[in-house]
Parts: structure tokens; sequence; C-alpha cells
């Protein structure tokens, strides 16, 4: 795709957009054969930092989209620009090319991957979620029933487990309703079973809601099953597609649980290149299929 000169506008949003704020709107019932909706699109987006002369990019010529009920995750490895990414596409950090394209009136929750609050203060689960916007009592009971916590409500944020401070994360940006769910390593902290349940609750807040999900992960071969599209990013697009059921391999059944199985699916890369350690690209030889193996 060609890129944009870096002199022109270089991010589309629409006007009305709101992070997680508003009222909210039933999903539209759409016939079977309607695709669909587009929520978020990135168009050849590039990000880069440093003084003139010794600029590099974060993030470049990446394409990627969200629809309506879809889930998307993005994974790679530390620095290769994931966070980056989000930041762009939420709206915080304006592209040096490319586009951002949000659906009209998207509203979106964003649940970040690290969150300071500080230990010493008597702050309860109900007042968190009150910090940045105010919210009626019953839509932070709603939000906090979703998510499994209602009977924290009045627990000490500090005396939350990880699973539960994560619970609580979600709950804060589900708590008006977002078109897209943005959640940047939701699992970072948290242990194998924990891990699967918070998989669980996101799979079951898209159905329930409708919802986009763009889902960041850490792990570079598991990622979440119900999952649609993976897409693998080393400061630009390595590969993308689908992944495979963990629920294939009987050995993995066995060791971990069936729920487990159901929860997980392993992503097969397939990568034309690798980086050297200036994250230069570096072409593969072709095996005799064509395909690289490593990037």
């Amino acid at each position: 795709m060609a890129q944009r000169d870096p002199s022109e506008p270089q991010t589309a949003m629409t006007p009305g957009l709101a992070m997680a704020h508003g009222h909210a709107r039933a999903p539209q019932a759409t016939g079977e054969a309607e695709p669909a909706e587009s929520l978020l699109t990135l168009e050849g987006l590039g990000i880069r930092r440093g003084t003139p002369g010794r600029e590099r990019w974060l993030i470049q010529n990446v394409d990627l989209s969200v629809a309506r009920g879809e889930i998307v995750t993005l994974i790679g490895p530390n620095g290769a620009g994931k966070s980056t990414l989000v930041r762009a596409a939420v709206g915080v950090m304006r592209p040096d090319r490319g586009r951002v394209i949000h659906a009209p009136g998207l509203r979106i929750g964003y649940v970040p991957q690290r969150l300071s609050v500080d230990r010493t203060l008597p702050l309860t689960v109900r007042r968190f979620m009150t910090l940045t916007e105010r919210h009626t009592p019953a839509d932070i009971d709603r939000a906090l029933g979703e998510v499994g916590i209602a009977d924290l409500a009045g627990q000490e944020l500090q005396t939350l487990s990880g699973g539960e401070f994560q619970r609580a994360l979600i709950a804060r940006a589900l708590v008006r309703r977002p078109d897209l769910l943005v959640l940047d390593e939701p699992v970072q902290g948290v242990d194998f079973s924990g891990e699967i349940a918070l998989y669980d609750l996101i799979r079951e807040i898209r159905d329930r809601l409708n919802c986009g999900v763009l889902l960041i992960s850490h792990d570079l071969h598991i990622v979440m099953a119900a999952t649609d599209t993976v897409v693998c990013l080393n400061h630009h697009v390595c590969c993308s597609g689908t992944p495979r059921a963990v629920a294939e391999s009987p050995a993995y059944r066995q060791l971990f649980g069936p729920r487990a199985a159901q929860a997980l699916a392993v992503y097969k890369h397939h990568h034309d290149h690798t980086h050297d350690h200036e994250g230069r690209v570096v072409p593969l030889p072709q095996n005799p299929e064509g395909e690289g193996e490593r990037g």
C-alpha cells in the first residue's frame, strides 16, 4: 500500500469518538449475508521517534482491521511496537504515516497493560470505578457483575489478587458499553488457571455485547482459542492467520485438562524473513514449500 506523505493530514478519526463514554447502544441486527460492521481500520500505519537524522520507525506499514463481533489477537516479541500500535488505535498517539479510521460514534473500552495505584490509598473497587468519570451505582454494579466480582465492590483495591484486579480493570472499561474492547496484555501477571478464566470471560463479553476485541498478547505461540485472526508484529506485520485449536492435541488435553484445551489455541508463524540486531529485515532462504520458518 502506498504511504502518505508525512506533511499530509495523517489521521482519520471519526468525530464523536469517546473512550468508554456515552450511553449504551443495542447491537444492530444484521442478516447473515451482510458483512460485519468495521469498527477499526489501520491503513499503512507508521510511527517514528528520535531526533532528525537519527529517527527510527517504531512501527511502519501496518494494516489491520477489527469488525464487530471479531476477536483480533496481536502478538510479537518485547519491543515490537504492540503497545505503540494500541495507543495509535485508540487515538492517544498521532501516526506519522497512514490512517486510523474509526466507525462513526465508536466507543472504545481500554484496559491498559499497567496501571499504578498507590497501595497506601484507602480506595475501594467501587470508588476505583469512578476515578475518571461518574457512573451510576446501577452501571457500576452491572459491570462488576459481568466480570464476576460484584461481591468485591466494597473491598480495598490493594487486597485484590492479580486476577481480581484485572477483572476490575475490565469492568472499568465495560461500564459504558464499548463497541470495541482493547486489552493490552490482560493476562500478564496472572497464573495459568487465571489466564484460562480471563480468556473465557473475554469471549463471554464479546458474545454478550457483540463488540469487537483487539487483544495484545506477550505469548508468541499460544493464543486465545476464540481468536478469529492472529497478527504477528515486529515493527511491521510479519504474518497473520487463524489459530489452530489446542483441543486437537490429546497430549495437551491430558496435561492441562479440557477447559484449557477449549480456551487456548496454537498459532503457527509463516515468516519469509527474520530481523538483525538493529531490527532490519533479513530475507530467509525459501524452503521447498516456498515458506520461511522463522522471523
